[in-house]
């Protein structure tokens, strides 16, 4: 169920809380496809299955690391939205990790947690959050990133 943070203030009470996880997202040869075609990384171990499966050391295609980051604002708010603000903003990353392959066909889900939330001119608040995004049964997490949010009220 998607939590609802009322405003900057509503997320200062949250520091240092996780905030869930999303329901899991089915990763498709198609999804890696597309991105493939958007970014022009046509690299043959995620969109040659067959040469993948053959010659790859993950046994099959696996997703670009950048397109798991990049399903962040799609996973993100279904674990939370934030209200009662007239703007909200990628900041950028501090610091993004890929610990394990994504293979083609896994489940992936996204974890977050709320680390801290400065205050900013105008109005506003730096929001950092630490992003972990899982593929169901993988022993390490295939992404690990430090998020960083601008929020104007």
């Amino acid at each position: 169920m998607t939590m609802n943070v009322e405003g900057i203030a509503g997320l200062k009470a949250l520091v240092g809380e996780h905030l869930g996880y999303s329901d899991y997202m089915e990763i498709t040869q198609e999804r890696v496809n597309t991105f493939a075609d958007a970014t022009g990384d046509h690299q043959w171990i995620h969109v040659d299955p067959e040469r993948a499966k053959a010659e790859s050391p993950f046994g099959g295609p696996i997703a670009h690391g950048y397109l798991t980051l990049s399903l962040g604002p799609v996973l993100m708010p279904t674990i939370m939205t934030v209200s009662g603000v007239r703007m909200g903003v990628n900041y950028g990353c501090e610091k993004v990790r890929f610990p394990s392959p994504v293979p083609v066909g896994a489940n992936l889900r996204l974890g977050a947690q709320l680390d801290k939330v400065d205050d900013l001119p105008n109005d506003g608040a730096q929001v950092y959050m630490t992003f972990t995004f899982e593929s169901q049964g993988a022993p390490k997490p295939s992404c690990v990133a430090q998020i960083i949010f601008r929020y104007y009220e």
